[in-house]
């Protein structure tokens, strides 16, 4: 993150009522055409709760919990938010978005070949595994350690908040689409340290023609 760069704060998350989790499944569909009407922030706010927020105060081994879930309650999928006016980290524990850069990186958040597809959506989100915080897992069993066992877990991690942000968005009217990402340009636009991948990317918007 920029030094005393300035933060978003979020809205608190609003809860709909009148939406269930049914309806939610019944419209989810990946959409790859977009219109360049941009996300109320009160919009992002909800899906990005969604996605990876805190639910509860006490979660697995004290800390607080999570909508989606991880092994040993490492939390280790950080997500980054693709906006014209810049880059910005999903803070979970304060919902905000710290900057990290200023620079529009939605071009990069998507892998190469396809820059062209869903080119007016105005948010992708970025998936970044850190292995550090395998280490401060609530319950360090084994497969933590285990370069193949990690990587399944840091990818099926992935999925689950990929998963919760689908559903979101389609409570929302919105179009979603889970894809590949530029890991190597991404890797050196936020600055990430070794032992952090950048993984996958997910376009939102609403829909429209391209």
């Amino acid at each position: 993150m920029k030094e005393n760069a300035p933060s978003i704060s979020l809205p608190p998350p609003v809860f709909d009522k009148d939406g269930t989790v049914s309806m939610a499944l019944k419209k989810r569909k990946t959409v790859r055409t977009f219109s360049n009407r941009k996300l109320p922030l009160q919009v992002l706010s909800n899906i990005l709760w969604a996605a990876c927020g805190i639910n509860r105060k006490k979660g697995p081994f004290g800390v607080p919990g999570r909508t989606a879930a991880s092994a040993s309650n490492s939390r280790e999928i950080d997500l980054y938010v693709a906006l014209p006016e810049g880059a910005y980290f999903y803070d979970p524990a304060l919902h905000r978005l710290a900057l990290v850069t200023e620079e529009d990186l939605r071009v990069l958040a998507i892998g190469p070949g396809q820059a062209g597809t869903g080119a007016n959506a105005p948010v992708r989100f970025i998936y970044v595994a850190d292995i550090d915080k395998f280490s401060k897992a609530g319950f360090q069993e084994p497969g933590l350690y285990d370069p193949e066992i990690r990587k399944s877990y840091y990818y099926v991690d992935t999925g689950l908040i990929a998963g919760n942000v689908y559903l979101s968005a389609s409570a929302h009217g919105l179009g979603a689409w889970f894809h590949n990402c530029n890991k190597t340009a991404l890797s050196k636009k936020l600055n990430l340290r070794p032992n952090q991948h950048a993984l996958f990317g997910q376009t939102l918007g609403y829909q429209g023609k391209g």
